[in-house]
């Protein structure tokens, strides 16, 4: 099954979807949802729709009173930053999302991309930045910090647990991810969602899990070390870029949500448990309460592509 094939049947499922959306969430008088926005493989200097994207991410934000937005990596092609000075900050970031309701906390992963260049750099950017927000290689943000205890959000470094960027010992990938300790970070995650009372648990970083994107594919390192711990700890969603497409998988109770269009895109194609996918330049969009999630695609020109409301007990509703 193709994109195409799943993009035009996920039409009518969105519509269905919009209308449980009311019910599920948009009725709800108690508590105001918790909304956010996602993406991926971005940072091109405006070109490759990116500027687009960004247009679109402008409205959506102003129109769904958007929380914050959750970058999963790749910030900044071809070799990541420098430094705080480095000039794409400007010309891939602060002059690209610049409209007033993208000037909210920006969620931040480090992508392959970014460790080709000075990951520390993105980290201590956010000293300086009003909204880019990345305390270290691996972080949590609890509700209470969002303003919405519901959801616990937990971003990975993936990078350090690719095998193959070890392999060229002289290559300035290789430099940065081996002075990585991949044990910690598990420890790290396997005790923090442990801890984690919220209703939500979403788990973000870079590198796939499962994914039919041409490009990479699933990424056997996280399918072995990652995705045990995400089901273990009975996490909802993980949030994910690395391929250059929009996918939603189910698999074992795990949806998968794939937001890599921010700029390039790649072709992909239907695997097993795909709910979605498509090749086209965009981004997603998240609102949840307590007990459920609307999940959104749109693309670069603002058409939403897909729709879905995913209950915490992990059934998609089209």
């Amino acid at each position: 099954m193709s994109f195409e094939t799943v993009n035009r049947r996920t039409v009518v499922a969105g519509l269905a979807a919009g209308a449980v959306l009311s019910t599920a969430i948009g009725a709800r008088a108690a508590a105001k949802p918790l909304d956010f926005l996602m993406i991926g493989d971005w940072g091109r200097d405006g070109a490759e729709h990116q500027r687009d994207v960004a247009v679109q991410m402008g409205k959506a934000s102003a129109t769904r009173s958007s929380r914050f937005v959750l970058a999963v990596g790749d910030n900044f092609y071809d070799d990541g930053v420098d430094s705080i000075t480095d000039p794409q900050w400007k010309t891939s970031f602060e002059d690209v999302y610049t409209d007033p309701a993208l000037q909210i906390p920006w969620q931040v992963a480090l992508g392959n991309h970014d460790y080709r260049g000075n990951p520390q750099a993105q980290i201590d950017y956010a000293a300086t930045s009003s909204r880019w927000r990345m305390p270290a290689r691996y972080f949590k943000v609890s509700g209470a910090e969002l303003g919405n205890p519901t959801m616990d959000l937990f971003v990975i470094d993936t990078s350090p647990l690719v095998h193959k960027y070890r392999d060229k010992v002289q290559s300035v990938i290789a430099q940065n991810v081996m002075k990585q300790d991949v044990r910690a970070q598990l420890a790290w995650l396997d005790k923090a969602l442990g801890e984690s009372t919220a209703a939500w648990k979403i788990v973000a970083g870079h590198h796939t899990v499962r994914s039919g994107g041409s490009g990479h594919g699933d990424t056997p390192e996280l399918v072995e070390m990652i995705k045990p711990i995400l089901e273990r700890h009975r996490v909802q969603a993980y949030i994910a870029g690395h391929d250059h497409d929009m996918q939603h998988i189910v698999d074992n109770g795990v949806d998968y949500i794939l937001c890599g269009a921010g700029s390039e895109v790649r072709p992909v194609a239907s695997v097993k448990g795909t709910q979605f996918c498509l090749s086209r330049s965009g981004f997603g969009a998240i609102s949840l309460d307590t007990d459920a999630m609307a999940l959104e695609f749109r693309d670069f020109t603002g058409a939403t592509v897909y729709q879905r409301v995913i209950t915490r007990e992990r059934r998609a509703v089209a």
